[in-house]
């Protein structure tokens, strides 16, 4: 996008930014999921798989153990970026299997307590690495 401000945004600029860690360097280069973008005090995060940056493989093979992994990895991108989970204003979901809806949202609760961002939740036909059952975007801001 540039320097050049989109007609919309009155002033402001997007910013695009590479992660400011090192420890997610090999799901970066493998998915690119971890780039995210700035639009004044807004963060936005691409979607994020259940790959465990320690060991570059996914978290486990059910919905529960890779919704938590990728709600670490987008809190770790989050903090990077200067917000946190608790400024979510948004989250779309992305699920292989609308079966897995109930079990997914039991973590989805758990992780964001009385806080709940605006959410979509759709079935895909799939996602991009084998075995990974969810993958989740959100939009958050930082003060």
């Amino acid at each position: 996008m540039g320097s050049e401000c989109p007609v919309a945004c009155s002033g402001n600029r997007v910013v695009r930014q590479a992660p400011l860690f090192d420890h997610f360097g090999s799901v970066v280069e493998r998915f690119g999921f971890a780039l995210r973008d700035r639009f004044d005090r807004l963060v936005i995060v691409s979607g994020q798989g259940a790959t465990d940056p320690a060991t570059g493989e996914l978290a486990g093979p059910d919905v529960e153990s890779q919704t938590h992994q990728v709600f670490r990895n987008m809190q770790a991108i989050l903090e990077a970026a200067g917000s946190d989970l608790s400024r979510v204003l948004r989250c779309g979901v992305f699920l292989v299997d609308l079966r897995d809806f109930e079990k997914m949202n039991r973590v989805y609760a758990e992780v964001f307590g009385e806080h709940r961002p605006a959410r979509t939740t759709v079935q895909v036909a799939s996602l991009p690495d084998p075995g990974l059952r969810v993958e989740i975007d959100a939009i958050a801001y930082r003060d």
